[in-house]
C-alpha cells in the first residue's frame, strides 16, 4: 500500500511540475516577444537594420579582383591634425596624421577610361591630396585614431564627387603613424 502512495505522490508531484513548466513558458515566450519588438521599434528609431547585409546605408560595392586597379599618391602624406583645446583653453601640441594613401578603382566602370590612366591621375594628384588634407585636418589625435573607417568614407565621398563618379570605390591608408 505504501508504494500505491508514493507512486501516486509522484504522480500528482509530476502532473504539478508540467502544468508550473507549461506556465513558465507562455509567461517566458510573451515577454521575449515583448523584448523582440521593443528591439526592433529601437533599431529603427535608430536608424539601424539587424540584417547582416543591410544598415539602411547603400550596400558595399563588390569588385571582383581581376577589375580593380590601384593608385598609389606618390609619396607619404604629413597632414596635422586638428588642435584640442584643454579645460584651461590653453591648446595642446600640434600632432600630426602620417600615412601612405591608396585609391581603388573599378576598371568596369564607364569613367576608368576617362580618369583611371595613371596619367590622369597624376594630374588630379595635388586636388585628390587637397581632398584628403581638407578631411583629416578636421579630426582631433583621438578621433583620428578612432574613426578611421569614417576618415575613409568621407574621403571616398568627396573624391566621388570631385570626380562626379563612382570608379573609385575605396579609400585604403598604410603605414599610419598618427603622433
Amino acid at each position: 500500500m505504501k508504494k500505491n502512495l508514493i507512486s501516486i505522490v509522484i504522480l500528482a508531484l509530476l502532473i504539478v511540475n508540467i502544468v508550473l513548466t507549461a506556465i513558465m513558458m507562455f509567461s517566458v515566450t510573451g515577454a521575449s516577444r515583448k523584448t523582440a519588438a521593443l528591439v526592433d521599434n529601437i533599431a529603427t528609431a535608430l536608424n539601424l537594420e539587424l540584417e547582416a547585409n543591410g544598415n539602411g546605408e547603400d550596400e558595399e560595392v563588390v569588385v571582383p579582383m581581376s577589375d580593380i586597379a590601384t593608385y598609389d599618391i606618390s609619396e607619404k602624406m604629413t597632414i596635422p591634425l586638428k588642435m584640442e583645446q584643454s579645460a584651461e583653453g590653453a591648446e595642446d601640441e600640434a600632432h600630426y596624421f602620417i600615412a601612405s594613401v591608396t585609391l581603388s578603382m573599378n576598371t568596369k566602370d564607364k569613367d576608368y577610361k576617362k580618369y583611371g590612366s595613371a596619367e590622369e591621375m597624376q594630374t588630379r594628384e595635388s586636388l585628390i591630396k587637397s581632398e584628403i588634407n581638407d578631411v583629416i585636418g578636421q579630426y582631433t589625435v583621438d578621433e583620428a585614431r578612432n574613426n578611421q573607417d569614417q576618415i575613409k568614407s568621407e574621403i571616398l565621398e568627396r573624391i566621388q564627387k570631385m570626380f562626379d563618379s563612382e570608379f573609385i570605390f575605396n579609400v585604403a591608408f598604410s603605414d599610419i603613424m598618427i603622433q
